[in-house]
């Protein structure tokens, strides 16, 4: 075999031109679809890092009204009837589900009939949580400046407020939040703290679907009150939602849907569930979206795979016929058609693996420049990169085949005479 790949490499070297146009077609076609493949995979992380964010594996359990959001749905105000308030047992029992690190209650609403006020600075539209202390935490939110909650702030109901950095921009642009003082429907807010996303990210908006579809991903305003000062402020029950935090992305699909079959057992009214928000699902709908379109690049690509097979074929029948009387002269001195075929087929094998490897590179570099020429995001696969290496070889193979066997079955005689 080592015998064989070293005639082959000379044989190559020996006809440097014809190997070359000979491999062009597998360079190409090997690259294309590097290329495309890599774009794909590229898009497919963004998508998912849009909707999910980079590494929050955070899902969140909320309460919807047949299949609307139960906050969102027009009219729905208070905790509605046959719905419990979450209890302790119940929280522990969350905690106690596989692959949950930790989870928080919530209230929720979205401040569309009241605005928050700063001097002249009016901020509506935001959504307005009232969380314990361990939220922040499962959530994924790190302290920017200030302070968090602290627990005399719930003891003693103090009337104060932490805001997201997005909030803390529009309310009080280009000053320090902290000590300053909001008003939220008649009642004034003491700013103690504000707060980032740990893994912050930004979602690629180009259509007005996009911005509905991200718009409840982490990118919104966000007013965090003590879970105490909810009451007094909406002077009713409101639906309690959950934050899990996962131990892994690929989890959160499963642990979504648990906590949602947990909270559930204890709700009574058939047009009111919870949900677990599928990001994933959203995410895997708009990558099959995305593969339907570029695979057909793909089978478009491999005909050029075709071409070069049918050209590495072609230049090994020529091949054959110039070296007629070596085979010839090999086997009249002994060797066998295994020899022979062996031969031909590894040269076939070896011509279409370096044309595999130039075209690995060549795909990996025209990759990168569709990067750069369309901001278009790119992930390069290894294991891939492997499987086009032995599907060339595996080209050489299955083209080279023929002429390795008509020139396995040459007579010798005939090919003696060969001139």
């Amino acid at each position: 075999m080592i015998e064989n790949i070293r005639l082959s490499f000379q044989g190559i070297w020996s006809h440097k031109m014809r190997s070359f146009l000979t491999m062009l077609g597998i360079i190409i076609g090997i690259a294309s679809i590097i290329s495309i493949v890599s774009t794909i995979k590229g898009t497919n992380e963004q998508i998912k890092q849009n909707l999910i964010g980079a590494g929050n594996n955070v899902v969140k359990i909320q309460l919807y009204h047949t299949d609307y959001d139960y906050v969102y749905d027009v009219g729905n105000e208070g905790l509605p009837s046959g719905v419990p308030e979450v209890s302790g047992d119940t929280l522990s029992a969350i905690l106690e589900l596989p692959n949950v690190e930790a989870a928080a209650l919530y209230n929720r609403r979205t401040s569309y009939s009241n605005s928050f006020y700063y001097g002249n600075n009016e901020l509506s539209g935001c959504e307005v949580y009232g969380i314990d202390n361990t939220y922040f935490t499962t959530a994924g939110y790190v302290l920017q400046r200030g302070r968090t909650f602290v627990p005399k702030d719930f003891s003693e109901y103090r009337p104060i407020a932490i805001l997201d950095s997005d909030t803390a921009e529009a309310l009080f642009p280009g000053e320090d939040p902290i000590g300053k003082t909001i008003e939220y429907d008649s009642t004034a807010l003491v700013v103690v703290g504000v707060v980032e996303l740990s893994s912050q990210f930004e979602p690629v908006i180009n259509s007005i679907d996009d911005y509905y579809m991200y718009m409840g991903s982490g990118t919104a305003g966000k007013v965090f009150l003590p879970s105490a000062i909810w009451p007094s402020l909406f002077a009713y029950d409101e639906p309690q939602e959950v934050s899990v935090r996962c131990t892994h992305t690929e989890a959160m699909s499963t642990v979504g849907k648990a906590v949602a079959d947990l909270l559930n057992e204890n709700v009574t009214n058939e047009t009111v569930k919870y949900q677990g928000e599928d990001v994933l699902q959203q995410a895997k709908e708009l990558q099959d979206l995305s593969n339907a379109t570029n695979q057909q690049l793909i089978w478009i690509a491999s005909i050029s795979l075709l071409v070069g097979g049918i050209g590495v074929m072609n230049i090994m029948l020529v091949s054959v016929t110039e070296r007629t009387r070596e085979i010839g002269l090999k086997k009249a001195i002994g060797a066998k058609k295994s020899r022979i075929l062996w031969q031909f087929l590894t040269e076939a094998a070896v011509l279409t693996s370096l044309g595999g490897l130039i075209g690995v590179g060549a795909g990996i570099g025209l990759a990168q420049l569709v990067s750069r020429l369309t901001e278009a995001p790119v992930a390069i696969s290894v294991p891939f990169i492997f499987l086009a290496v032995v599907f060339s070889m595996a080209i050489g193979i299955l083209f080279g085949l023929l002429p390795s066997v008509k020139a396995a079955n040459l007579n010798p005689i005939d090919a003696l005479r060969h001139e």
